[in-house]
This record gives structure tokens, C-alpha cells and sequence, in this order.
């Protein structure tokens, strides 16, 4: 869910000068319009996919290697409903009036097959499943009433029923993307105690739920990501940050959760890291906005398995990239995204999200799942009704992986009065009788069927070079399992290690940024095993070999390459030597990066030390080498690599 409210849908929030925050009440939605059966898409069969999933470049692919474009919704409720104020077991205070008792919506209405058989007509083929921490350690059944339409459901708990919506949909050959949306179980999203994945609870515990989650799952193949959580945002008094290396953190925090992910639960697993979804306060004179993917251009995630990462965002119309969404108290003069032309939305989206996929050959090129859009069926606004179609159409134009919010609400309350939420896709009354987009008129189905029916990349998808940055910023990044083996290989300094089947290729000179890449080698350039060395004097520089006079050598043994590094400081500690599984080149060359870049001809990977000098070898050599100074005036950074040709 959106950060600051939808309007009328959420209710919004607007934090203004001393954290004075206030709530925007959500007005009921009216009844959908009757009309005779109009599908907007047409039934779409079982698909025919491979799991477990993984990314080759922008693409995610499934096990064969062809794409698998993720044409997904979301299927909320086990999250939590509750808006936060008033009697939780009163209705009138979950969100549209619509009480989830903490799992997905509709079970009380229509049975689990049903269900999906909407899911499959509107054209879709993988979920995002939104839970919070407190359905995973929720101990009491859930009411008979949440699940009326599903007594085979009846006496479990939350987290029972959430297994048998996932059994239930992968065996009708969905994919499934567990969200973790909330710590508790409420309505999503403001000042709520849920603005940061350790509000509520400690990072540990947040990442000893992921973990405890994936191992449940873990032979069930078609659950295939862990979307790692929902729009992190401000709280009352304070901003999350992209790699500051403090408590709030999320750069830091989603590279460790989805490490002990792939390392202690599910290797299989795709992990999904959402960008910043709001900082500052929205206040005209203050400053906020909506970071959203922008910091990874220069600070990137690099996990264990490097083919495993997504990013993801969210975008609404009535927000903007410096507009919270408020109406009213807290509504500054920033435009919303529906203010803007086809073109200034276009650009939006792209330096917000799309460029992460669409520039290729970067330390930061993946795909990027829009994990969250929508809109209600009985918006009458020009504006927001312009928005969905060119937002759709853009989604259409980028071939980009997407996500509905939400895909089920009611149509009516428990005593057949109109009211629930009008924005689901697939709408229930108290009867269980359909209605929505696939059941009469509905002014977003055009919309809906360009976006399923546009053209779109299918079938095979070639290996692409892998880009992958290190950042010893504030941590350990050794994402390579087989050096992670060997243990604490240079105790007391911060160590940098390429992920497995990658070398490393460049150095920052400051900042102790690194730049690893698979290009150019057919398949891993390390031998079989484990085996490493640490380099931390000139003991293999061979007589008559000095490449960098006068500067401190930490050189590979014949026959090994560069694959990590570590530092005290800014000081250079050691060199990480892997062994080749053949023949290397042993003619070099200096790479001298102390008074300026020197880097190859279009800066292969991209800028992986931003502001920083950057040393980097041609795509078809390896580094064999790091030299650096500790005299008078130095810090003892790189200033120079050692390249040779990989032949």
C-alpha cells in the first residue's frame, strides 16, 4: 500500500512542522454500476513455466531460461485491516469497512477456487501476498466468519490459512511473491508503527521471520520471491536512509536480510527490495520527496546470488514525486503524478524506477517489478482517469513486470448496504456474488486489456555480463559463498569479496568501493573449490617486476586473479587471490587511478564510486594486483591496479 493515503481510499496523512500528524477520514465507496458481463481479458490457461526464478540482465526467467514477466496483483488482507483507531472488532474501523481477521480477503464470501478463476481470467500469473510479522506469530484461529465460503479453513490460524492460499494458487500454477508489509496487523500505510521494517521489533527479528518464512515454503517452488518490505518511509521523528550504516538503514538492512535468506532459508528465492518511499516533511518549505529508486544509480545491492535481485516501486496518481498524497492539512504545492503530461510522466518514472532496467551493462541494471498501481472504478476525476491510461500504457511501452493493488474488496457491507472497496479489481457482496472489471462496465477495462495485450519480450533470454558493485562503506560485503567458507581471512579489517563466477575489475580510490564482473570468460574463471590467497605483503612480486615503484604491492601468485580486497580504514589491508581453472595471461600494464579516473572507453558498469577517482581494467583482462603508498601525506588508498590480459 501507498505511504500517504489514496484519496478517498486511504486515509492520509500529513506530518507537518513539530511531527504534527493528523488523518484524513476515507469516505465509503459507492456501489459498482450493474451491467451485463464485459470481461476486460480474455481466460488465460494454465501457463507453462519452470520454477525456480531467477534475472538475466533486466529480465526475470524462469528455470529453462525463458522470460517470465510478472503480470501479478496483489491479494491483500493478511496483513491487517484495521485502520488504527476505535474498536478493532468494529467493522466500520478496517479499511473501507472491509475486516480481513488477518488474511487475504474473500474468503468469507467466495470460495478459494473461485477466486482464483478470476485471478486467471483477468490475465495474471503470479501474487503478491502482503502479511505482517504478527501473522507470524499469531497463536489463536482465525473466526469461522472470515472464512464462511472456505470451511475447510475453519480453526486455523492466520498463518494456516495464508498456507493453504499459497498451496491453493501455486497448484493452479501461480506464482507466488511473499510481501511483508506490515510489523503488525493493520492498515498500511502512514505514521502507523509499521513506517520501517524494525518499528516495531528488531531488525534481527525482522530478518529471523524472513528466514523462518522462506524455510516454510522452501518445497514449494512456485513460492519464488520474498518482497523484503513495503514502503519504507519516515516516521514521526525520523528519515530512512540508502546506506548511512545506521539503524534505519534499509540499503543495509535489505543486504543482510536477503543474504541470510539465500545463505540459511531458500537459495531459490528471489528478493525484492522496494526503494525509499518517502522522507522529510510535506511542508512547502521544508524539504521531503520521493526517493523511490533513485539512490541506486550510485549505491547498489550486490547479493550472494547476483542473479537473484529485483527492485521494485510504487506509484499512485494522486501522489507525485514530491507530493505525499495528502488533500488538505499536509497537501503542498508539488505536483501529483495525474498534474503532470504524458512526457514529464515518462521522465518521472524513469529517473524514479525505469532506468534500473533499462540501462544494461550497469552495476545496478535488473528488473523492476511496479509492484503496486491502481485505481477505483468510480473515479470520475479528467485527471486521475488520464493518469491510469498513460501510467498503463508506460507499463505497456517498458515491457515492465507489474502488480495490481488491490485484486479483491467487497461490494457490499455484511448487510447488503453498498460500501467496500471500489479499487479491487474483483469485488464480492455478502453473497458472493462477482462484480468489477470482469463483470459489467468498468471505465478502467480498456486500460487493462492494452496493458495484457501489448507486445511483449517471451521465450528464451541469453545469458547477459553481470556488473555487481562491493561497498565496504559501513560493513563486510564478501558476497562470495566459497570465501565466506574460509572464515575470518584478514580479522579486525572491512573485506570485500566478488560474488561466486565473478573477479573483480576495479577499485575506488576513497571510498573502498569495488566493481566485479563476469564479462568475458566462458563460464567461472575460478578453479574448483575453495581454495584462496590472502596477499598482504610484496612476497610475489617477482624480481625484476615492479609495476609501481616506490608504492606498497599486494600482487597475486602466478596463475591467480583478484577477487576481493580488504581495508583498515582507508588504508589498504590485503588482496583476496582466487585460482584460474586455466591458463592466465602474464604480460600487464599499470592502471594509475591516484590523479583522476582511468577506466575503459564508456566506463563498463557504470559509475561504482560516485564523486570518487575509479581505476578499472579492460573487460578482457583481470586484476592481478593493488598498489598503494603509506608515506608522508597518503592514507594508504588504491592508486593502482595491475591488469592482465585473460589470455
Amino acid at each position: 500500500m501507498l505511504t500517504t493515503t489514496r484519496t478517498p481510499r486511504r486515509a492520509v496523512l500529513a506530518c507537518v512542522l513539530a511531527a504534527l500528524c493528523a488523518w484524513l477520514p476515507a469516505p465509503a465507496d459507492a456501489a459498482p454500476p450493474p451491467g451485463p458481463q464485459h470481461p476486460a481479458a480474455a481466460a488465460d490457461p494454465a501457463p507453462s513455466w519452470t520454477a525456480p526464478l531467477s534475472t538475466r540482465g533486466r529480465y526475470i526467467v524462469d528455470a529453462t531460461g525463458n522470460r517470465f514477466r510478472l503480470k501479478s496483483g496483489n491479494w491483500d488482507g493478511a496483513q491487517g485491516s484495521w485502520n488504527g483507531s476505535g474498536d478493532s472488532a468494529d467493522p466500520a474501523t478496517h479499511h473501507s469497512g472491509q475486516q480481513s481477521f488477518g488474511v487475504p480477503l474473500g474468503l468469507d464470501r467466495a470460495p478459494v477456487s473461485a477466486i482464483l478463476a478470476g485471478f486467471r481470467q483477468l490475465g495474471l500469473n503470479s501474487i503478491r501476498l502482503p502479511f505482517s510479522n504478527e501473522l507470524v506469530h499469531a497463536t489463536a484461529p482465525v473466526p469461522d466468519r472470515a472464512v464462511a465460503a472456505n470451511p475447510q479453513l475453519r480453526g486455523r490460524t492466520p498463518l494456516q490459512v495464508l498456507d493453504a492460499v499459497v498451496e491453493a494458487l501455486t497448484a493452479d500454477g501461480f506464482a507466488v511473491i511473499l510481501n511483508n508489509h506490515t510489523n503488525t496487523s493493520r492498515w498500511c500505510c502512514g505514521v502507523d508503527g509499521n513506517e520501517r521494517w524494525n518499528s516495531a521489533q528488531s531488525t534481527r527479528q525482522w530478518e529471523d521471520d524472513w528466514v523462518a518464512m522462506a524455510r516454510r515454503y522452501k518445497d514449494n517452488k512456485r513460492v519464488v520471491g520474498a518482497d523484503l518490505y513495503n514502503e519504507v518511509r519516515r516516521d514521526v521523528l525520523d528519515d530512512p536512509n540508502w546506506g548511512l550504516g545506521d539503524a534505519h538503514d534499509w540499503y543495509a538492512a535489505a543486504q543482510e536480510a536477503g543474504d541470510r535468506i539465500l545463505t540459511e532459508a531458500d537459495p531459490d528465492l528471489l528478493i525484492i527490495v522496494e526503494g525509499i518511499n518517502w522522507t522529510g516533511v510535506p511542508v512547502d518549505f521544508l524539504p521531503h520527496g520521493r526517493p523511490a529508486l533513485t539512490p541506486v544509480r550510485t549505491l547498489s545491492h550486490t547479493l550472494v546470488a547476483s542473479d537473484k535481485l529485483v527492485y521494485s516501486a510504487h506509484f499512485y496518481g494522486y501522489t507525485g514525486p514530491r507530493h505525499s498524497g495528502a488533500t488538505g492539512l499536509g497537501e503542498t504545492h508539488d505536483a501529483r503524478y495525474q498534474d503532470l503530461t504524458r512526457e514529464q510522466l515518462e521522465q518521472a518514472l524513469y529517473e524514479e524506477a525505469f532506468y534500473v532496467s533499462a540501462e544494461t551493462g550497469q552495476h545496478f541494471t535488473a528488473p523492476v517489478w511496479i509492484s503496486e498501481f491502481g485505481i477505483g472504478a468510480g473515479e470520475t476525476g479528467t485527471a486521475p482517469k488520464a493518469w491510469f491510461a498513460a501510467f498503463t500504457d508506460r507499463l505497456a511501452a517498458m515491457d515492465a513486470d507489474f502488480a495490481y493493488w488491490p485484486l479483491v474488496g467487497w461490494s457490499t457491507d455484511a448487510q447488503g448496504r453498498a460500501g467496500g472497496d471500489d479499487w479491487a479489481l474483483l469485488r464480492f457482496d455478502a453473497a458472493g456474488r462477482r462484480s468489477g472489471l470482469l463483470d459489467g462496465p468498468d471505465w478502467r477495462a480498456p486500460a487493462w486489456s492494452r496493458l495484457l495485450g501489448a507486445p511483449q519480450r517471451t521465450g528464451p533470454v541469453a545469458a547477459a555480463d553481470t556488473w555487481d558493485m562491493l561497498a565496504v562503506d559501513h560493513r563486510d560485503a564478501v558476497e562470495s559463498l566459497r570465501t565466506r567458507r574460509l572464515g575470518d581471512w584478514d580479522a579486525g579489517a572491512r573485506k570485500a569479496a566478488c560474488p561466486d563466477g565473478q573477479r573483480l575489475l576495479g577499485l575506488g580510490r576513497g571510498t573502498g568501493r569495488g566493481l566485479c564482473t563476469d564479462t568475458a570468460t566462458a563460464g567461472d574463471l575460478r578453479a574448483a573449490g575453495d581454495d584462496a590467497t590472502v596477499v598482504r605483503d610484496e612476497r610475489y612480486v617477482p624480481p625484476g617486476g615492479d609495476w609501481a615503484g616506490g608504492y606498497t604491492k599486494l600482487q597475486c601468485p602466478q596463475g591467480r586473479f583478484l577477487i576481493g580486497y580488504s581495508r583498515r580504514g582507508a588504508t589498504v589491508s590485503a588482496a583476496l587471490c582466487a585460482p584460474a581453472r586455466g591458463p592466465l595471461g602474464t604480460a600487464g600494464r599499470t592502471v594509475w587511478f591516484d590523479r583522476g579516473d582511468n577506466r575503459p572507453a564508456g566506463g563498463p558498469g557504470g559509475d561504482f564510486a560516485d564523486g570518487d577517482y575509479k581505476g578499472q581494467c579492460a573487460s578482457t583482462e583481470y586484476a592481478a594486483g593493488i598498489a598503494f603508498t603509506t608515506r608522508v601525506g597518503s592514507r594508504g588508498t588504491p592508486d593502482a591496479l595491475l591488469c592482465r590480459p585473460l589470455a
